[in-house]
């Protein structure tokens, strides 16, 4: 799948319009090499005022593409497979962005030996940041995981990783955006404790958090050496530091991946 006849994302949400953009802009594809499904007609115009080809019954999108992702909510993924499964081809690839669905039930739903992928997005990929995972079903090739990969890095970074590992991905990177918004909301509300306004805090603890992240992703430090370098003997970030390990920090974010972990095994067992 070197070069992609057309892209079909079942479901035409955030999620699904942020991985389009970055596809597109990335030119892996042209707007019109798109096609999107949704039920309501207010969307199917906004997509063709993107370019793209907008259709509200999922089979009608099948014969523009050969990538069918599925872009919808995981209770909705067993009549999404049941409607799309007969029609779908030998040539055609199905990756997955529903949480907690696994790649036995995916290759299930669809009834014969369909080449499926499952990826773990996350919410950055609405600006371009994301952080994905990709794991290979059965009848899917390496060929098949390069062209996910291929896509997914054009909205972010992707890995290639074994579905057993999934679930960590969802606890880390997944549900990561949502311990780094606590963190920085509480950065915040320390910045307005010792007099800042909170305008002032926010932008600082933001540029800050992402100022951080472009320095560790830039130079490849390890995170220690990165504090070592602003830790002065005796000084401020030493002292803040040393609250934050008596508060327990560290611990609290290992035991949050380690509990999101089995949530989400939880859920994919359900």
């Amino acid at each position: 799948m070197s070069e992609l006849r057309g892209l079909i994302f079942i479901g035409a949400g955030a999620m699904a319009e942020a991985i389009v953009r970055g596809v597109v802009d990335a030119g892996l594809v042209t707007a019109s090499q798109v096609t999107m499904t949704d039920v309501r007609p207010q969307r199917l115009e906004q997509l063709a005022a993107f370019g793209f080809r907008g259709e509200r019954a999922n089979r009608d999108a099948l014969p523009h593409g050969d990538v069918i992702v599925l872009a919808v909510k995981p209770q909705d993924v067993g009549a999404v497979l049941a409607d799309i499964g007969p029609h779908v081809t030998d040539d055609q690839l199905v990756v997955s962005i529903a949480a907690g669905v696994t790649i036995a039930t995916l290759e299930a739903g669809l009834g014969r030996p369909v080449p499926v992928i499952r990826v773990m997005p996350n919410t950055p990929c609405l600006v371009g940041e994301g952080m994905a995972a990709v794991a290979r079903g059965t009848h899917a090739t390496a060929d098949h995981e390069a062209t996910v990969l291929r896509l997914f890095g054009a909205i972010g970074k992707a890995v290639a990783l074994p579905e057993k590992q999934l679930d960590a991905v969802t606890a880390l990177s997944g549900s990561g955006p949502g311990y780094v918004a606590v963190l920085i909301e509480a950065m915040i509300d320390g910045g307005v404790r010792v007099g800042l306004p909170r305008d002032v805090a926010t932008t600082l603890a933001v540029q800050t958090t992402l100022g951080t992240a472009k320095m560790l992703s830039g130079t490849g430090e390890h995170p220690a050496r990165l504090k070592d370098m602003v830790t002065s003997p005796g000084g401020t970030t030493i002292a803040g530091i040393h609250a934050m390990e008596r508060a327990g920090v560290r611990a609290a974010m290992i035991d949050a991946i380690v509990e999101a972990t089995e949530r989400s095994r939880q859920l994919g067992a359900s």
